[in-house]
């Protein structure tokens, strides 16, 4: 037998199927969280009075961001509180530039 030769059978022409399924599930999973994370700000951007909207609204978002990223941390085994701490802290970043890039731009 040569070196070059492979004798093993791999049957990938069939993996589309799997693939697919995977990916549509986690596509779902993302969605249905999303959907959950987003409602509860919007609910308060509601209750919450005109000109305190902005702050109410970005105080919810990064506890809720906080508790989603202490959720997945302790499904993943990761230690929660470090984890919670990172998702918090670049979540806040994020909305401190963004609130600045829109604020600059109008």
């Amino acid at each position: 037998m040569s070196r070059g030769l492979h004798l093993e059978r791999h049957r990938t022409e069939r993996i589309g199927w799997l693939r697919a399924a995977v990916l549509g599930a986690n596509d779902g999973i993302v969605s249905t969280t999303f959907a959950v994370g987003a409602a509860l700000p919007l609910i308060t951007s509601l209750v919450a009075p005109a000109p305190h909207v902005v702050p109410v609204v970005a105080g919810t978002s990064l506890a809720f961001l906080t508790a989603l990223g202490a959720l997945s941390a302790r499904t993943g085994g990761a230690p929660v509180l470090k984890a919670s701490a990172r998702v918090a802290f670049w979540g806040a970043l994020a909305m401190g530039l963004t609130a600045a890039v829109g604020r600059l731009f109008g």
